[in-house]
């Protein structure tokens, strides 16, 4: 029996995922663990894995494609040839029933079953958290789900009002599928219903006969153009390499070079000459200062962190040093760890003064943990923004800044590291 492939969801609060590029082609045999595909988010990016082992068939998403949270993006068969019933096919007309039960679901944010497996198709509620016509926020527990490894928590992802609750406890959700509505305002008259009043069978009919297409489907294209939204498309192992090497994939972009990009992309890369000195820093040369630290400070720090308050993202609080060190009462920072951006907005000395950033924000600091990389150095040049970067130098830590002057003048930039380097190596004074 065909299993299918569906685009999962790396986020609580993700309703789409966007295709990097396929490992696999249409007929190629897979065994169950290969990679299948890369998928990005607007946070992550990771290699989606098959469920068992067969031939893939029935590719109906192409690199560079947007695709809705549990949707069939193709299938593993016992044979290389399509099943004939594309995954398109496969996705039933709702049934009179289901406009019926559809038509009555108020408007609002919807939240969806999440995958937090690649082999998981369905989700078991465990337990719904709020009512009908409670208050939410984005970060506070909505429900609690069943894989077959785990109960996780899940955040409502989404402020406003609980309008509709779609699934009951003990029930199991198809991966994908919308079991809760969030609205903006209040609702009149909020409510609560099985899964089963959605998913009553409609009478069965014949299935027309399929008439055999006389076009071959034509092949799918494995690189696609820039993405319309700007977002560059790359596997998050070259995007890694490429900020451990100091390179901009944008300049890929701009040479025409054909997008998803991977490792060996980088050697293009490489090889194009190197671009101008942006002219912020063409009269005047950038600065560059480096300092040394002792780790066990920031990991004796961390472990309280996170026994005492629960704190265990160690990147956000190296953005909460490198904002606080600049001296303002508010500073957005961006840190770059693992091939990924994080916005962050830095409020004050309090660790929970720090919050998510839009992620179009300008950044007044840019802030790269490069702790877990091969690099000794880095000294790439200024850029936009000051840059602080962090690295493993022994059993301690290097950290450097660089920045055009016209950023900030020799005493400023002096300041700015000594300060960030005092909080890395003395973390409490952070609080003081």
């Amino acid at each position: 029996m065909p299993l299918d492939v569906i685009m999962p969801a790396l986020g609580m609060a993700q309703d789409t995922g966007v295709i990097l590029t396929w490992h696999k082609s249409p007929g190629d045999p897979v065994s169950e663990g290969d990679a299948l595909f890369e998928v990005e988010t607007d946070k992550a990016a990771m290699e989606v894995e098959a469920q068992g082992s067969g031939f893939l068939t029935d590719v109906t998403a192409a690199a560079g494609e947007k695709v809705p949270v549990g949707q069939v993006v193709a299938r593993i068969s016992e044979t290389p040839e399509d099943t004939g019933n594309t995954p398109e096919a496969a996705q039933e007309k709702p049934t009179e029933s289901d406009d019926q039960a559809s038509s009555a679901i108020p408007d609002g944010e919807q939240v969806i079953m999440p995958a937090l497996g690649m082999a998981q198709d369905t989700g078991l509620i465990v337990a719904w958290r709020k009512s009908p016509g409670d208050a939410v926020t984005a970060s506070e527990i909505l429900f609690e789900v069943e894989t077959d490894k785990s109960i996780v928590e899940v955040e409502a992802g989404h402020d406003g009002f609980v309008a509709a609750l779609l699934a009951e406890p003990g029930e199991a959700a198809p991966v994908g599928d919308v079991i809760a509505i969030v609205s903006s305002k209040k609702p009149e008259a909020p409510f609560s219903r099985s899964l089963k009043a959605r998913t009553a069978p409609a009478p069965e009919e014949p299935a027309p006969a399929r008439k055999p297409d006389p076009t071959p489907p034509a092949p799918r294209p494995t690189q696609t153009a820039p993405a319309a939204s700007g977002r560059i498309l790359a596997s998050p192992k070259a995007r890694r390499l490429a900020l451990e090497r100091g390179l901009d994939l944008s300049r890929l972009v701009e040479q025409g070079h054909p997008q998803p990009y991977h490792v060996k992309d980088l050697e293009v890369l490489e090889s194009l000459p190197k671009a101008a000195a942006p002219q912020l820093s063409a009269a005047v040369p950038g600065r560059y200062l480096s300092a040394e630290v002792t780790a066990a400070g920031l990991d004796d720090f961390a472990a309280w962190a996170a026994d005492e308050a629960g704190l265990t993202d160690v990147g956000s609080m190296l953005a909460a040093f490198a904002g606080s060190s600049l001296g303002r009462i508010d500073a957005i920072v961006a840190l770059e760890a693992f091939g990924r951006t994080r916005m962050f907005a830095v409020h004050g000395r309090r660790l929970g003064d720090l919050t998510e950033a839009d992620p179009g924000a300008e950044p007044d600091l840019r802030l790269r943990d490069l702790r877990f990389g091969h690099l000794s150095n880095v000294q790439a040049g200024p850029e936009d923004t000051p840059v602080l970067s962090v690295l493993t130098s022994g059993a301690g830590l290097k950290l450097t800044l660089e920045c055009a002057a016209e950023q900030l003048d020799a005493s400023a930039a002096i300041t700015l590291l000594s300060d960030f380097a005092g909080r890395m190596e003395q973390p409490l004074r952070h609080l003081l």
